[in-house]
């Protein structure tokens, strides 16, 4: 969901909890956080969205690979019409594994913005195009308390030329745990267009993470999208070859 998501989208294994705000810049917060979420290295994660609409409802499951920030693999495994399609990141370029009509899709740069199956969650949010490290510039806005945990406050503005989906974003990241509790995103003109919250905090694989998030439209308030994180491990083996045309048509 990359993203998350996936964006979205955990901590770094390392104790920065004797660091002040004066020892940190916001960039190197936003990859504190971004790295406790994907690992230095490489992440796998077993998922469950579930959208909800005026009138209905339906929940998908995922698996997700990362390696580095280049390269990603998502696969459905619920529910069974959707079961078997996968998505692969290389780099810049990205596909859509569709079984049902045995067909392989690029997908342009273009689609990056579209709606991930039917979710608030976008393309680029599961699959991790745009980098919240690298394309943006971060400027610290003070600290804010959220659910009881006091959080830098990050506003973050799209680099100039940066291939992104959000023009601008401001983040709430706890200073105990390096954890996103909030997030607005907002367009290349300003104006917000969700809201995410990340709660339930739990111990995964030796690191205090949000289980659970949930995106708010702004527009329509009453459709939301939750994710669920099941199960999630951190810099595991994992080759580059893992990530190729062939393996998204076999992995399961």
């Amino acid at each position: 969901m990359k993203q998350y998501f996936i964006y979205l989208i955990l901590a770094t294994g390392v104790s920065f909890n004797h660091l002040s705000a004066q020892d940190l810049s916001a960039t190197e917060i936003v990859k504190k956080a971004d790295e406790k979420f994907n690992g230095e290295k490489s992440s796998y994660s077993l998922m469950s969205m579930t959208i909800i609409r005026p009138g209905w409802q339906r929940t998908i499951d995922f698996k997700s690979w990362t390696f580095g920030r280049d390269f990603a693999l998502t696969l459905i495994t619920a529910p069974a019409k959707e079961a078997g399609q996968s998505f692969l990141k290389r780099g810049p370029e990205m596909w859509n594994w569709n079984p049902s009509i045995n067909r392989l899709i690029k997908l342009p740069p273009s689609m990056m913005s579209q709606g991930w199956m039917g979710s608030d969650y976008t393309n680029d949010d599961i699959l991790k195009e745009s980098s919240v490290v690298n394309d943006y510039l971060h400027e610290m806005a003070g600290e804010e308390n959220i659910d009881g945990r006091i959080c830098y406050k990050i506003n973050m503005t799209a680099k100039e030329n940066a291939s992104i989906v959000w023009g601008k974003q401001i983040r709430w990241i706890d200073k105990k745990e390096f954890l996103v509790l909030k997030a607005e995103l907002y367009d290349e003109d300003g104006y917000l267009v969700r809201t995410e919250t990340g709660s339930d905090i739990k111990v995964m694989d030796g690191r205090t993470v949000t289980s659970k998030i949930k995106l708010i439209p702004e527009e329509e308030p009453q459709n939301l999208t939750y994710i669920e994180i099941r199960e999630i491990k951190f810099n595991m083996p994992v080759e580059e070859s893992y990530f190729s045309q062939q393996n998204m048509k076999r992995v399961r």
